[in-house]
């Protein structure tokens, strides 16, 4: 019965139709500040003869019915606010347009000009962001080559950001650590949401997050507001987008990232209440069960849900949401491959469980038509499970090594009050509750004992709690000062931070305008630090990290914005930040933790000080045209320097200093025409996407041959720390797909090819017991992906 279901859904799209493909245009406008509905404001369609529009209801909804489906444009007008203007929104068979709209007032006072938003996706959603700071739509993570449907890749194409693993989705911000990064979702702050990540650093292979599920969302890369804290580089602030209130959709997807089914519909047409719900299950384990041998063990298994069930009300809203997701994978020595980016390493098997979720509460509600307040509650928790067995030279046989069980669980609660005094004063002020309870053991193979020896068994809680205040000042329609204070208390170190941000944005006409901003910012350390154990003489234990201050920085960002026209624009932005309060060893050497998190784990020595210190600086330029006739691109270029200080004195690179990123994106895409355009029965659209990247090698330190040889494992030349540097990294990506938009479907195939030139770039080295040479571990090299989605 599904088989007949399935193929009815994949011919629809070929019966014939007598009329033209139409679908529905719904959305709300609102007051951007006080989230009042605005009633009676003007949505017109663009280029259309006669004009086709409607205006808002009571409640600020509005609804355009039966519009031929393609790219379309919109104008929302409202006496005494701000025109927005956007063009190119995707109208799909497949699916009804959702658009929410927010509107700013206007500042009457003395010679005034009209601000248009136009395609402002480098302006942030988030009302107090004035540097260094965009928007982002779920359709550039699927159209960016390169992305493969995952924010965070998307993000590593933007200004300031880069990836540093093919293999993973690490984010290194300004040359910060990826540590540095926070994840935020519906306005609660959660653990790292990808699949086979490890406790305390912030990337993966595989994204947990379910970008079809995403609606437009915030990304940020230095001076943010005074709302974020314990992040040092940037902030993803991810927003779930409302499933359907009126009808049923499905989206069925097979891709890079696994098998996926979406769907979506009202819960209660009565209350307009709706759900949407994603599962994903891993291609490589699907093929696994059916039979298909790929001649290795290190096959990746995962599987994730996300959800988010909305139910509105007179004065606001309440929903429920959450992610998760599963994975494991053997990594074991006789499957390292380097010349192909296998992640492992020689005379090592090492078996690797996680498992990530989090579930939350959302309540909106409207006091006053100045006044909202909303709240956020969410339970989230983390496991890790590590057993790493070494192989013996004689025998080859595994033996006991180590084994590590992490668990982390967290209860969150963030509330805010947003005020809109007057169209020129506009006050925001909450806190942020985090209570942790974590359980983490470490043990070691001891073989005289024939046993595991514990390092590290421990159960504790605490709470970092930070509460903020930010303020808005609009002076004119021109001039914008975004002040804010952020304080941040973690228990069980008993550190605290006072932290004070600033920003200003001056727009010296319709095209150009000039920002300024400036914010101390601090992050407490990775929680397995504070628990790590060194044992006395006298067999007790002691945990000498307990104390660790927040690493702390200071960011000054100054930018300019000009328009070239109405869908292109220039970015320019300088920057300089200064860290401190680094944990750096107690013994003289060149260890820093502004240089962990780029990989499966972090490294430290038992005993650690905050006397460390680092300084990034640069200029970043961003020219990019917005999907326009079917046209866009995006080039950035950053020109930087990541600098720091271990306790040795001696200022040197960081891990992540590799002073150049050049990013060259661009696509189009054709609509197929008949001639008898009225009389078309389906759509057809063809679309290619390309990517270049150029990115400075990274720095690193060399391996010191004998004493490997010695040893029978890899060892650093600890003398030489960042001395050495790895060829430039360069990778062209492309990507080429049709689409078939039938009366009520959408049929897309897609074919990525990643690395298209096979260039083999270093990831690492490592040193191979077996032939007594220094081996080179290169990323990944061509890899096709194809990828088939169907909505219906």
């Amino acid at each position: 019965m599904r088989i007949y279901i399935f193929i009815i859904i994949l011919i629809i799209p070929f019966v014939s139709f007598s009329q033209n493909i139409r679908q529905n245009i719904r959305g709300t406008v609102i007051d951007k500040h006080s989230k009042m509905p605005l009633i009676g404001a003007n949505v017109m369609l663009l280029n259309t003869d006669p004009p086709i529009g409607t205006v808002t209801d009571i409640e600020g909804k509005f609804r355009l019915d039966s519009i031929k489906i393609g790219r379309i444009g919109l104008n929302i007008s409202y006496m005494g606010y701000n025109t927005i203007v956007l063009n190119n929104l995707n109208l799909s068979p497949g699916k009804e347009l959702l658009l929410n709209f927010e509107m700013e007032e206007k500042i009457f006072k003395g010679k005034e000009f009209e601000v248009v938003a136009n395609n402002e996706k480098d302006k942030a959603i988030n009302q107090m962001a004035t540097v260094s700071a965009r928007t982002f739509s779920v359709e550039e993570s699927q159209r960016y080559a390169g992305s493969m449907n995952d924010v965070a890749r998307m993000a590593s194409n933007f200004a300031g950001a880069q990836s540093n693993n093919d293999t993973r989705n690490d984010i290194i911000i300004r040359g910060n650590a990826p540590t540095g990064v926070l994840y935020r979702l519906e306005g609660i702050d959660i653990p790292n949401p990808n699949h086979f990540a490890s406790f305390g650093t912030t990337g993966g292979p595989i994204s947990i997050l379910n970008n079809n599920v995403l609606a437009n969302s915030d990304f940020f890369t230095g001076a943010f507001p005074a709302e974020y804290g314990n992040a040092l580089a940037g902030v993803f602030d991810l927003k779930m987008r409302t499933g359907n209130n009126e009808r049923r959709e499905f989206v069925g997807q097979a891709g890079f990232n696994g098998f996926e089914l979406l769907a979506e519909g009202p819960l209660s047409k009565k209350h307009k209440a709706s759900y949407l719900a994603s599962y994903r299950y891993s291609n490589f384990e699907f093929l696994k069960l059916i039979g298909v041998d790929f001649g290795t063990a290190a096959i990746p298994e995962y599987q994730d849900v996300s959800f988010k069930i909305n139910y509105p009300h007179k004065f606001g809203s309440t929903s429920i949401f959450g992610i998760g997701g599963m994975s494991q994978i053997e990594l074991l020595s006789s499957d390292v491959d380097t010349s192909q980016g296998v992640v492992g390493n020689y005379g090592e098997n090492i078996y690797f469980k996680s498992s990530v979720g989090v579930v939350g509460i959302s309540h909106t509600q409207i006091i006053n038509p100045k006044t909202y307040v909303k709240a956020i509650a969410s339970v989230s928790g983390y496991a890790n499970r590590i057993n790493d067995d070494s192989i013996s030279v004689k025998t080859l046989e595994p033996v006991p090594e180590g084994r590590k069980n992490i668990e982390n669980g967290k209860i969150s609660a963030h509330v805010y009050l947003n005020t809109k005094i007057t169209a020129q004063h506009i006050v925001k002020t909450g806190i942020l509750y985090d209570h942790f309870f974590f359980s983490i053991s470490d043990s070691m193979y001891v073989s005289y004992l024939d046993g595991f020896v514990s390092t590290t068994d421990f159960n504790g809680e605490s709470d970092l709690i930070h509460p903020y205040f930010q303020w808005q000042f609009r002076a004119t329609d021109n001039v914008t000062f975004n002040i804010g204070l952020h304080y941040q208390y973690f228990a069980l170190s008993k550190s605290s931070s006072l932290e004070p941000r600033a920003g200003m944005k001056f727009q010296l006409n319709e095209k150009q305008s000039i920002n300024l901003g400036y914010g101390l910012h601090s992050q407490m350390q990775p929680l397995p630090i504070y628990f790590e154990q060194i044992q006395l003489a006298d067999n007790s234990f002691l945990r000498p990290n307990k104390n660790l201050n927040f690493t702390k920085a200071h960011h000054f960002v100054i930018g300019y914005d000009r328009t070239l026209g109405d869908n292109l624009r220039l970015k320019a932005e300088a920057y300089y930040q200064k860290l401190f309060d680094a944990p750096i060893d107690v013994n003289k050497n060149a260890y820093s933790m502004l240089n962990e998190g780029a990989d499966f784990g972090i490294n430290f020595p038992d005993t650690l000080e905050n006397k460390g210190t680092g300084r990034n600086y640069g200029v970043e330029f961003t020219v990019e045209q917005f999907l326009h006739n079917g046209l866009y691109f995006l080039v950035t270029n950053s020109l930087y320097q990541s600098l720091y200080k271990g306790s040795d004195g001696v200022e040197r690179s960081t891990g992540f200093n590799g002073n150049y990123v050049l990013n060259i994106l661009g696509g189009k895409e054709w609509v197929i025409r008949n001639k008898k355009a009225d009389k078309n029965k389906f759509q057809h659209i063809i679309y290619a996407d390309g990517k270049f990247a150029y990115i400075g090698g990274r720095p690193y330190t060399p391996i010191d041959l004998q004493a490997s040889k010695n040893a029978g494992y890899t060892v650093y030349d600890e003398s030489k720390p960042f001395t050495e540097r790895f060829d430039d990294y360069i990778r062209f990506d492309f990507r080429f797909g049709y689409k078939l938009n039938g009366k009520v479907t959408s049929q897309e195939l897609a074919v990525y090819l990643q690395n298209v030139t096979n260039r083999k770039n270093v990831f690492g080295q490592s040193y191979n017991a077996t032939t007594g040479k220094i081996e080179n571990t290169y990323q990944l090299g061509f890899l096709p992906v194809v990828q088939y989605r169907i909505e219906f």
